[in-house]
């Protein structure tokens, strides 16, 4: 099983951060440039709802597996059909406070299986394209926020 993971800190509160990437069906935090809705009128906390993600001529179905207030946490997979080889895929974003600061600490992770000459490669993947660049575009959705 592959693993990758990203971490951050930001000058927010982490109940601040959290209001922000909370509901499943807000993405624009993250950068990507893309239309979002939750499917089935579904409200965006709900487990089992799945989350469309169209980004021109791409689309990336999410389903939420679990949404945690109180640990500031979602977890979700990739529906039918993955956008890329690997099966099992499953991501937790968590926002946990820097208690000596009053900083959020924010980390996203996933596992996923994939075959063997592939694992540095998704693995790098979901890292350095995913997590790393969301997460500083969070900063800098957070920090725009900090400016209005």
């Amino acid at each position: 099983m592959a693993k990758s993971y990203f971490s951050i800190v930001l000058d927010n509160a982490a109940d601040d951060v959290w209001a922000v990437i909370r509901p499943f069906d807000h993405y624009a935090w993250a950068g990507v440039e893309s239309e979002t809705i939750i499917e089935k009128d579904k409200a965006p906390d709900q487990v089992s709802a799945i989350r469309r993600v169209t980004m021109g001529e791409t689309i990336i179905r999410q389903i939420l597996l679990a949404h945690s207030d109180v640990e500031r946490s979602y977890t979700y997979g990739f529906c039918d059909p993955v956008p890329f080889p690997v099966r099992n895929y499953t991501a937790t974003i968590r926002v946990t406070p820097v208690v000596e600061t009053g900083a959020a600490f924010v980390e996203w992770s996933a596992t996923f299986d994939c075959a063997e000459h592939d694992h540095d490669r998704w693995t790098s993947h979901f890292e350095k394209e995913g997590f790393a660049q969301w997460l500083t575009a969070l900063r800098r959705f957070m920090n725009a926020r900090k400016s209005v």
